[in-house]
């Protein structure tokens, strides 16, 4: 049997996948397809006691979501072999991963196009470029509730 640290504890998340105690440290998953965006992510995020989880593309987002159990979700709408909207779609239909709130990061900023995300089942819309403080303060407030 695998010993956890004692910083660790059960999250508040149905599956009880471990997390540590801190209530402001959340498992982010960052779909992207540009290197430099997830780069960025990463260290903006773990830079403030996040754990951060990669994927490239949006089939990998999701089986990554599937098995990695996020908090959370930060998803980019255009991407090669599943674009965001796919992404969003097959999150809602899994049951493991159909409450997940998503944070969409997009350089598609139109009114219409945040109509069409929160529709599709996001949570919260912000456009590229953006600050990294005002997606930690977005993420946070999707994070609140749990």
């Amino acid at each position: 049997m695998i010993e956890l640290p004692s910083s660790y504890a059960p999250c508040r998340c149905p599956d009880g996948h471990p997390h540590t105690e801190d209530p402001n440290m959340a498992r982010v998953l960052v779909i992207d397809d540009e290197p430099d965006v997830r780069w960025l992510l990463r260290l903006s995020l773990e830079r403030i006691g996040h754990e951060v989880i990669l994927a490239e593309d949006g089939l990998r987002g999701v089986a990554m979501a599937q098995r990695q159990r996020p908090d959370v979700i930060v998803l980019d709408l255009m991407m090669p072999v599943m674009d965001g909207y796919g992404v969003l779609d097959a999150l809602a239909k899994d049951g493991r991963t159909s409450a997940l709130p998503v944070l969409v990061l997009t350089a598609k900023a139109i009114p219409e196009e945040e109509k069409r995300v929160t529709q599709a089942g996001a949570q919260r819309f912000i456009a590229k470029p953006f600050d990294p403080d005002d997606l930690a303060e977005e993420l946070q407030e999707l994070l609140e509730p749990i």
